[in-house]
């Protein structure tokens, strides 16, 4: 595909969904006033910022791993905004103890999306532990999230979003996508303006009770 990147060798599942197509169906609710956004940098980064970039989302730079702790404290702060991370399979790999610290004190309004392409993508496609049958899954249960939802369908991943969203407890939603990414990781942001802009945003809302 020509504008596309693909890893090799990611063959476990037939016809695995597409992020990109999954974030654009998704997009909606993510564009929603109120709603904060937090992703990875890579692949996750560009294909949410060429939906449409708003001053409430949040791209994490040179920071792998630690999306889902900074949305855990924006969270906690936050109590009365939904927040939104955006994470992969490699970048959670790198920081499993988040799932105990979230469970800990899950956030109701903390909604935890984690895209499992089996592949550090945007760093060479190298395979990540999920490849080899490391179920995140299951993590996320043993873990203690109240709810976790596994997501293999476009349909199944829109509809655990937009339930989670708008649900009365922390969820982690974990989705199989093929390994597929942009053909070029640029962004036309300045990642410190996001910092400044994102900051912003937060502390225009509302102030927590």
């Amino acid at each position: 595909m020509s504008n596309e990147l693909r890893a090799p060798g990611f063959e476990s599942m037939p016809d695995p969904m597409l992020r990109a197509e999954a974030l654009a169906a998704i997009y909606p609710q993510l564009a929603e006033e109120g709603v904060i956004v937090v992703t990875i940098m890579g692949a996750v980064a560009v294909e949410l910022y060429n939906l449409g970039h708003r001053h409430s989302f949040f791209y994490l730079e040179h920071a792998m791993g630690l999306a889902s702790s900074l949305g855990l404290g924006i969270a906690l702060a936050k109590p009365e905004n939904p927040v939104v991370v955006i994470d992969g399979d490699g970048s959670l790999l790198m920081n499993l103890g988040t799932l105990s610290t979230m469970a800990r004190y899950a956030p109701a309004n903390l909604t935890h999306i984690v895209f499992d392409n089996e592949s550090l993508l945007s760093v060479g496609g190298f395979p990540t532990a999920t490849s080899t049958g490391t179920d995140l899954t299951g993590i996320a249960i043993a873990s203690g999230i109240p709810t976790v939802v596994r997501a293999d369908t476009a349909d199944s991943f829109t509809s655990a979003v937009k339930t989670a969203i708008t649900g009365p407890e922390l969820t982690t939603i974990v989705a199989k996508v093929a390994a597929i990414g942009p053909k070029s990781f640029h962004m036309d942001l300045a990642l410190l303006e996001n910092r400044f802009e994102f900051s912003r945003y937060v502390r225009s809302l509302s102030q927590s009770v």
